[in-house]
């Protein structure tokens, strides 16, 4: 379990005072997120699935039968019902809610949730006439915002992963070498340093323009002159840091190395500004403007960081978008939070994934920040 049982009271009596303040009766998770963070388990969406969250009483968990097994060993919640794989799964959650004494219930739905299709929705609310459903707007992925001691000791060991496991890739990667073949070795790599087994090892690609973020691993070989762009994605427990960093294939061109140099140093400075009560739009204009100014960007349509967490096997997303850095972000940095920050321009890019201290932050990746060289190293 990627938390204690006390954690996972404080998470669910935070959501109940939610949903009391919000006049609704329960909340219905059935997104991998939610699930896992409120209730410390989920599975595939291949069958519809949901815990169901009452304010005034204990929640209750439906699944295929088959999947109470692995959901004991991880979940602290008792009351679980399976079904058979031939039950349609639906009609199975509304026949519970209604057995819990919620047929008449307000209850809160998130519809923001990749686990509920318009048809199952449709499906659901056909089979409980009688329940009004409001959308809690995001509310699961908002209530994680300040991450506690025991996810940020996830995140610091996902951290160390991606450190060593960055720095295997740039001590190996040679000309010659394909970025398949690299990618390759970073997820075996990641494994026996003890990262979660599964998902994806993240982006090994050449580095092109300030866009190649998401780029393919490409079965050509690395040529004389080429970057490599690094952004492994190990998990522990769920928990995922990421860190960017560039290796050229020779030696490192005056105009290049500027380039990494003024970056650094521009992160460095939203580093700097980087604390409690900072303006997140303030925060972001420190990189973006910088960048632009300093000729590395005409135009910065990304944001500069976004927020870190747990992802599940089953990806449907690789980022946490809830809180992001951009020009309209008005929201305010807290204690506690954590943060991928990046930024990128002609085929190089560079991050941290941090957490906010009441000082300032913490770097939990921490290798050296520079533009590496296959000439260079050490």
């Amino acid at each position: 379990m990627t938390a204690t049982t006390e954690e996972y009271a404080a998470r669910i009596e935070k959501l109940r005072g939610e949903l009391a303040t919000r006049n609704l009766d329960a909340a219905l998770l059935d997104e991998c997120e939610a699930l896992d963070y409120f209730a410390g388990y989920y599975t595939s969406s291949a069958y519809y699935r949901a815990c169901v969250v009452p304010v005034a009483a204990e929640p209750f968990y439906v699944l295929r039968a088959l999947d109470i097994p692995p959901l004991r060993e991880r979940s602290w919640i008792a009351d679980v019902i399976g079904h058979a794989d031939w039950e349609p799964a639906v009609e199975v959650v509304a026949r519970e809610v209604r057995a819990h004494g919620l047929e008449r219930a307000r209850i809160g739905i998130d519809l923001e949730s990749h686990g509920l299709p318009v048809r199952t929705f449709e499906r659901l609310k056909a089979a409980l006439p009688e329940v009004q459903f409001v959308d809690l707007a995001g509310l699961p992925w908002h209530l994680r915002r300040r991450k506690s001691a025991t996810e940020i000791a996830k995140l610091r060991e996902a951290a160390s992963i991606c450190d060593r496991a960055t720095k295997l890739l740039i001590d190996t990667a040679e000309p010659g070498m394909t970025e398949i073949e690299l990618a390759r070795i970073a997820t075996d790599a990641m494994a026996r340093m003890g990262a979660d087994p599964g998902g994806l090892p993240g982006v090994v690609t050449a580095g092109r323009g300030w866009d190649m973020l998401h780029g393919h691993h490409h079965d050509a070989p690395m040529r004389p002159g080429d970057i490599l762009h690094i952004e492994l994605l190990p998990r522990v427990d769920g928990y995922s840091a990421r860190m960017m960093r560039d290796l050229v294939m020779g030696p490192v061109p005056p105009a290049l190395r500027h380039a990494s140099e003024t970056m650094i140093a521009l992160q460095d400075r939203q580093f700097a500004a980087f604390r409690p009560g900072a303006k997140a739009s303030d925060l972001d204009r420190i990189v973006r403007q910088g960048m632009i100014d300093a000729g590395l960007r005409e135009t910065y349509h990304n944001i500069t960081g976004y927020t870190l967490g747990a992802y599940p096997d089953f990806l449907a997303r690789w980022s946490d978008f809830t809180w992001v850095l951009h020009p309209e972000a008005d929201w305010i940095v807290e204690e506690g939070m954590a943060f991928h920050i990046y930024t990128s321009a002609r085929g190089l890019g560079m991050s941290e994934s941090v957490v906010v201290r009441s000082d300032g932050i913490e770097r939990l990746t921490r290798l050296e920040r520079r533009l590496f060289s296959t000439t260079e190293r050490t």
